[in-house]
């Protein structure tokens, strides 16, 4: 019998990565299903506290979907619940009251319309800005009738390979000290992210995003970071993929070998991208995404001075981790 490697070892009884998910696949669901998570997510950024760079607006992965988590409405709590299993939006109060809006295939404005009807036959009157931000085309929510479709298992999908990231960036955070953002999915720009900072504040961000003020990417950027994530894909990009970049990218950034075989910079985005398929088809997919994860954030860290031996404190999968890359070329 060959002989199992140790990153394979520590991969085996793992559930499989599911398969890859071309965007062509699911182009129109992608668009209509952005449109509702903003939707939601323009919710928490009505009412709950401001945190720094926007942290406080994100939605967060659960083991049926994403939720708002809990938002502060007078004396009560509520949550907004998207179920990728049972197809619905769950709103649930903590007085026990709770509404259902189904996700079937109708237009963004009638989601728009059910939803608000549900938040008011609950006593939540919640104003949002009903635009969307960082599309290049804002149809506002009550008006569009052009994204109109939901693939059930193209949704639930989705969320599956978001799943099988998260678990493997909530590993990765778990190494730094320093300030460092929770994993969390971004409604704007509709990908999973998490983000470590230097300490140190960074030159104002130009913007740029579409129908998105400057003064948001301001804040979202005050401070030096490596940021890494998940995105379904879009414009030249055809597939989901990981990536992950550097604010402000130090001299050289670019131009640095990391891991595993199959990363390369893009220079459009700015950012070094890994395709999803790369990741699903290694031996050991935790580990090569650990990989990329780790070695694009030392190429930030290195060239950008950053104090690693503050920030740092090892690497919590050396510690009878389910998947731990190995250690040959890695820092403790």
């Amino acid at each position: 019998m060959a002989s199992v490697s140790q990153s394979q070892r520590a991969n085996l009884g793992q559930p499989p990565w599911p398969p890859t998910l071309p965007l062509a696949a699911w182009q129109d669901t992608k668009d209509t299903l952005h449109m509702w998570t903003q939707i939601v997510g323009k919710t928490r950024l009505a009412l709950a506290p401001m945190v720094n760079h926007w942290w406080q607006v994100a939605l967060y992965t659960t083991p049926r979907g994403f939720t708002t988590s809990a938002m502060p409405y007078g004396d009560r709590i509520f949550a907004v619940d998207f179920d990728f299993i049972d197809h619905h939006l769950y709103v649930r109060t903590s007085d026990g009251a709770g509404r259902a809006v189904p996700l079937v295939a109708q237009t963004v404005a009638d989601f728009y319309a059910a939803y608000v009807e549900a938040l008011h036959s609950l006593g939540l009157e919640v104003r949002i800005w009903p635009v969307p931000v960082e599309v290049e085309t804002a149809i506002p929510f009550a008006d569009d009738r052009t994204h109109a479709s939901y693939d059930a298992d193209a949704a639930n999908h989705w969320w599956r390979i978001v799943m099988k990231a998260d678990r493997v960036m909530q590993q990765f955070r778990g190494s730094f000290l320093g300030k460092a953002s929770p994993v969390h999915f971004f409604w704007g720009s509709f990908d999973l992210a998490a983000t470590r900072f230097s300490g140190r504040r960074a030159p104002p961000h130009k913007g740029g995003a579409p129908n998105c003020p400057t003064y948001v990417m301001v804040e979202a950027y005050s401070h030096e970071c490596s940021s890494c994530g998940l995105w379904p894909g879009g414009g030249a990009i055809t597939e989901p993929v990981f990536y992950s970049y550097a604010y402000p990218a130090p001299a050289g950034y670019s131009d640095h070998l990391v891991r595993p075989e199959g990363v390369r910079y893009d220079s459009d985005l700015g950012e070094f991208v890994l395709p999803y398929e790369v990741v699903r088809g290694a031996a050991a997919p935790e580990t090569a995404l650990l990989e990329f994860l780790q070695s694009t954030y030392e190429v930030a860290a290195d060239l950008g001075g950053w104090d690693r031996a503050a920030l740092e404190r090892g690497r919590p999968w050396d510690r009878a981790s389910p998947a731990a890359p190995p250690a040959r070329g890695w820092r403790a």
